[in-house]
C-alpha cells in the first residue's frame, strides 16, 4: 500500500486542464460543453449534486457506465439511480476528486479526457467491495482513468462513460485524519470556481 504527500494535491486544481482549454477554444459549441463539463465536476466536488440535474445541464435520464479495477462493470440509469450515489459520496466526504497529467479533447457531441485520478474513499465501501482494507480509514483511490461524456444538440449531458484503463497503475492511499478533506471544506475551496452555466443560443448547435 503505497503512501502520498496528499499536500501536494489541490482540490482547486482538479479542473485546470479544463479551464485552460476553456481559454484556448474558440468554437463555441465547443466552449459551451468545456463549461458545462467544468461546472458539472466543480459542482460534484463540492457536493452540491443537485444542481447537476438542472434541465439545461442534464437529460431527464442520464446513462452512467462505470468499469474500474477490481469492480464488476456498473450502469446507472436515470436520475433516480445517478443521483444517489451522488448524494452518498457527498455526505460521506466521497465527492473528493483529485488528478494529475490530465488530457482533455472536445469535439461536437463528447468530451473525453484521460488522468491519474484519485477519489477519497471510506475504508468500508473497499470491505464491502471485497477489498482488504481498514473499515474506519479514509483513502485515496489511485488509477488512470478515461472519461467519454456525451452530450445532446443542446448541450446537455447524456451520460457518463468511465473505466479505468491500465491497472498498473491501481493504488490505494491510506490517508491520515489530518489529510481527509470535507465536503463541506471542498464546498468552501471551489465556490469561486463554479461559473454559472452561459446561455445556450443557436451558434452552439451542432453543425
Amino acid at each position: 500500500m503505497a503512501h502520498l504527500d496528499v499536500g501536494q494535491l489541490d482540490i482547486r486544481e482538479t479542473n485546470r486542464a479544463v479551464r485552460e482549454l476553456i481559454q484556448d477554444t474558440a468554437n463555441p459549441r465547443h466552449r459551451y460543453l468545456l463549461e458545462a463539463y467544468d461546472r458539472h465536476r466543480n459542482l460534484e466536488h463540492a457536493g452540491r449534486f443537485e444542481e447537476i440535474f438542472a434541465p439545461e445541464m442534464t437529460v431527464e435520464s442520464p446513462v452512467y457506465r462505470f468499469n474500474l479495477a477490481g469492480q464488476p462493470p456498473m450502469t446507472l440509469e436515470g436520475r433516480e439511480q445517478v443521483e444517489p450515489v451522488y448524494r452518498l459520496w457527498a455526505e460521506t466526504n466521497q465527492c473528493i476528486f483529485y488528478n494529475e497529467s490530465e488530457t482533455i479533447a472536445v469535439g461536437d457531441w463528447m468530451v473525453v479526457s484521460t488522468m491519474v485520478g484519485y477519489q477519497q474513499t471510506l475504508g468500508a465501501a473497499l470491505v464491502a467491495g471485497g477489498v482488504d482494507a481498514d473499515e474506519d480509514a479514509m483513502y485515496l483511490l489511485k488509477g488512470r482513468v478515461a472519461m467519454i461524456w456525451p452530450y445532446d444538440e443542446r448541450g446537455r449531458l447524456v451520460g457518463e462513460n468511465v473505466w479505468e484503463y491500465d491497472e498498473s497503475g491501481h493504488e490505494l492511499i491510506k490517508l491520515d485524519a489530518e489529510e481527509i478533506l470535507t465536503t463541506a471544506r471542498a464546498a468552501e475551496l471551489l465556490d469561486p470556481l463554479i461559473n454559472p452555466l452561459p446561455a445556450f443560443d443557436d451558434s452552439m448547435l451542432a453543425r
